[in-house]
């Protein structure tokens, strides 16, 4: 049933796989309904993550006509109590996109067990000085770092922390949540111009990345190997970054940068040191038994950036109807951060004064 939204919206859908231009919109898409178990939003604004580009181009196995795996808004129309019609929530993952239809659109509807509470109300959250676009910048970024960070890292004050891509959006809110927790991280850019805005954000040294990147830091002033590797770039320098962690040492692989070819002959006998932890963390099992959204305090964080704690400015906010630039930006590895698209409603045309005197003519006659 659709109660107080209504029976069609404006949808982004790739009817087939291919470059960004397969992504169109739609204007009477059919909305969809709440179940006991999904929750319907309004969505406000979503944020851009590279698992979309994949899903849109065919390389990830399964997906649905409507693209995003998460997005804030406002619930307006749920059978849970946790979630009354007017809540302002988060939500991601959950099979978003891959199962059920996603976020790139006016509405959504997504499993209770993937949608977190961030106020009671629209009113209430926009208060704390931040706009939905800056919320939409927020949730996956920030739940899939603080969960590789510490609970797969398991970082603590004083740990040497290297972030490889540490100007994507990954990589720049686990500088915010590692500086805030002690740590001294080094990052890495392939933009010698982006250096600055990593210092900025607290990273103590920031690298260029290059082929070979162990040898180049090991032969460094310092050439000292790290505590945790939060690996962002993934497959295509893992093994490279292996070679960076002391005995003890965790890394956690958790973005596919550098593309998804697998890596080629893997032998952890040749090619990982003794005592090292190599894991990986995919936000996909956000929502299931062993991974619930009410282990990553994600309300807390909304309330850290409002405060100023942490950076989590997008990095470019965009229309509706300019999602296929920010997959250009995607293809073209040209994103300097967190890349958001706010959702305004769109606004009925102007009834003019001779179409409404002929309307309440044909009314009358009838």
């Amino acid at each position: 049933m659709h109660h107080g939204y209504p029976h069609t919206m404006r949808a982004i859908v790739a009817e087939k796989n291919g470059p960004p231009s397969v992504l169109e919109i739609k204007e009477d898409y059919p909305t969809p309904e709440a179940k006991p178990d999904l929750a319907v939003i309004k969505v406000k604004a979503f944020g851009i993550n590279y698992a979309e580009k994949y899903m849109r181009a065919g390389d990830w196995p399964d997906h649905c006509p409507i693209n995003g795996i998460e997005c804030v808004g406002v619930v307006v129309n749920s059978e849970s109590t946790d979630f009354p019609v007017g809540t302002a929530v988060a939500a991601l993952m959950g099979g978003m996109g891959l199962a059920i239809n996603g976020s790139y659109a006016e509405y959504t509807a997504v499993p209770l067990a993937n949608i977190v509470k961030l106020a009671s109300s629209e009113e209430e959250l926009l208060k704390t000085g931040l706009s939905w676009a800056q919320v939409a910048a927020i949730p996956e970024t920030y739940a899939t770092a603080w969960t590789c960070l510490f609970r797969n890292l398991e970082i603590k004050k004083g740990d040497r922390l290297l972030i490889r891509a540490g100007t994507s959006a990954l990589g720049r809110a686990a500088i915010n949540l590692a500086v805030q927790a002690g740590a001294e991280v080094t990052a890495t850019t392939r933009k010698a111009e982006r250096a600055e805005g990593l210092k900025k954000l607290g990273a103590k040294d920031v690298i260029l990345e290059s082929e070979g990147l162990s040898s180049q830091v090991l032969r460094g002033e310092k050439g000292e190997k790290f505590d945790a590797i939060y690996e962002l770039v993934g497959n295509s320098v893992v093994l490279d970054s292996l070679k960076l962690l002391h005995r003890g040492g965790r890394l956690c692989m958790a973005g596919f940068l550098g593309g998804l070819d697998p890596i080629k002959d893997f032998n952890p006998l040749w090619q990982m040191a003794s005592g090292v932890h190599f894991s990986f963390f995919g936000s996909f099992v956000y929502g299931q038994p062993e991974f619930p959204m009410s282990d990553v305090p994600l309300a807390d964080i909304v309330r850290s950036v409002a405060e100023g704690t942490f950076n989590a400015e997008p990095w470019k906010v965009f229309k509706f109807e300019e999602i296929q630039q920010t997959h250009e930006l995607m293809d073209k590895n040209e994103a300097g951060g967190k890349m958001v698209v706010v959702v305004e409603e769109k606004k009925k045309a102007p009834i003019v004064l001779d179409q409404l005197e002929q309307e309440i003519n044909e009314v009358s006659r009838g």
